[in-house]
C-alpha cells in the first residue's frame, strides 16, 4: 500500500457505541483476579470439534460481518465485564478502516494491555498449524510472538482466510486475554451485534471483489483472479510475483490535489486523485469520494496498482482504467 499522510491523523471517536453485557469469565477462570501472570504454555483452547471444511455459519459470512461496528467490543464496560482490566478511554476506531478498533486497559496489577480487534482480518493471521480448538464453532488459531505479543483469530473463512482477529501487546501472557476477548466477540456476533446504518449507496455493504469486471482488470493484470484481502478490500493477482490490483473501500478525509496527488476524470461526473509512488515506478493509487460518512470523513473508493518488481509502463494509467470500471459498479444512492 502507498503511504498517505493525509490519513495518518490521530483517530477520533466517530462511532457512538453502547456498553455490552458480556460474560464475566472465560474457560471457567476469573482472568481479572489472576493478574494475567506470565506462563510458558498457551491459553487453553476452546472445546468442541474443529471445522475441517468450508465454514458455512451465516452469522460470520462476509456480508454479515461487513456492517458490524468493531468498537462495541472494546468499550470500558465490555472490557471490564470480561475482567480484562480498566480502560481509561473510550475505544479508538481506525481512521482508515471500517472494521478495526483499539483500546488500552490496565490489569489489576497496573500493567498496560493494548488490544486491537479487526473484524474480517486477512493479513498476518496465525497459520493453520496454530489451530488450538474452536470458539463458538469457529476454528481458533493462537500465535504468540516474543514475550509480549499474541494474535488470536476465530476463523470465519478458509482458503482464502478471514478471521475475527485480536492482537494483544501485554507484558504478561498476552494470549489468554486475547482468547477471552475473541470468544466474547464470537458470542456477540451470534447474538444481535450492533451494526452500522446502511444508507442507500453505501460501500459498507459492497463486495469489493464484485466491483470490477475480470476483463477490465485483466487489461492491467493478465490472468488476474480476485481474492478477498479483507471485508472491504480485494486483490486481483496474476502469476506468482506478478502484478496486483487492489480495490478497497475505507473512511477518510475527502481527497485533494497536492502532496503528490493530481486530478483525474473517471467519467460519470466523478473526479478522482491519482498518486504515483515516488519510490517505485511500478506503483500508483487512484482514490475518490463516494459519499459522506461521519463527521468530516467520507466513504472513499480506492484502486491500487502494483506492477512487477522493476517493471515499467504506465501504472497510473492501469489503475485509472480499473477505477473507471469500478465507478460504474458501485452502489448508487
Amino acid at each position: 500500500m502507498l503511504p498517505d499522510a493525509r490519513h495518518r491523523r490521530l483517530p477520533k471517536l466517530f462511532l457512538l457505541v453502547t456498553a455490552l453485557a458480556l460474560p464475566l469469565t472465560a474457560c471457567g477462570q476469573d482472568l481479572g483476579k489472576s493478574n494475567f501472570a506470565r506462563t510458558t504454555v498457551p491459553a487453553a483452547a476452546g472445546t468442541g470439534q474443529i471445522a475441517d471444511g468450508p465454514i458455512t455459519d451465516a452469522a460470520v459470512a462476509a456480508d454479515a460481518l461487513r456492517v458490524i461496528q468493531p468498537c462495541q467490543f472494546l468499550t470500558k464496560d465490555a472490557l471490564g465485564a470480561l475482567g480484562l482490566g480498566t480502560a481509561g478511554d473510550d475505544p479508538s476506531p481506525s481512521s482508515i478502516a471500517f472494521d478495526t478498533c483499539s483500546n488500552k486497559v490496565k490489569d489489576p496489577g497496573g500493567k498496560e494491555m493494548r488490544l486491537e480487534l479487526e473484524i474480517g482480518s486477512a493479513t498476518l493471521l496465525p497459520r493453520a498449524d496454530k489451530t488450538t480448538g474452536q470458539a463458538g464453532g469457529l476454528p481458533l488459531r493462537v500465535n504468540k510472538t516474543g514475550d509480549t505479543d499474541c494474535t488470536v483469530a476465530a476463523m470465519t473463512a478458509l482458503n482464502p482466510d478471514l478471521a475475527l482477529a485480536v492482537s494483544v501487546t501485554y507484558a504478561g501472557d498476552p494470549c489468554r486475554p486475547g482468547q477471552t476477548l475473541v470468544e466474547a466477540v464470537v458470542q456477540k456476533v451470534h447474538n444481535a451485534p450492533e451494526k452500522y446504518s446502511t444508507p442507500a449507496g453505501t460501500v459498507l455493504t459492497a463486495d469489493p471483489c464484485a466491483m470490477a469486471d475480470t476483463a477490465v482488470v485483466a487489461s492491467a493484470v493478465p490472468s488476474a483472479k480476485p481474492a478477498p484481502s479483507g471485508l472491504h478490500s480485494c486483490d486481483w493477482k496474476g502469476g506468482v510475483g506478478g502484478a496486483v490490483v487492489t480495490v478497497r473501500f475505507l473512511p477518510g478525509l475527502p481527497p485533494l490535489a497536492g502532496d503528490g496527488y493530481s486530478k483525474v476524470d473517471l467519467g460519470n461526473g466523478v473526479t478522482a486523485f491519482q498518486k504515483p509512488d515516488t519510490a517505485s515506478s511500478a506503483r500508483c493509487r487512484v482514490q475518490w469520494q463516494h459519499r459522506p460518512w461521519q463527521g468530516d470523513d467520507v466513504e472513499l473508493a480506492q484502486v491500487d496498482y502494483q506492477g512487477e518488481s522493476g517493471g515499467t509502463g504506465d501504472p497510473c494509467g492501469k489503475a485509472v482504467t480499473v477505477a473507471k470500471n469500478v465507478v460504474t459498479k458501485l452502489p448508487k444512492p
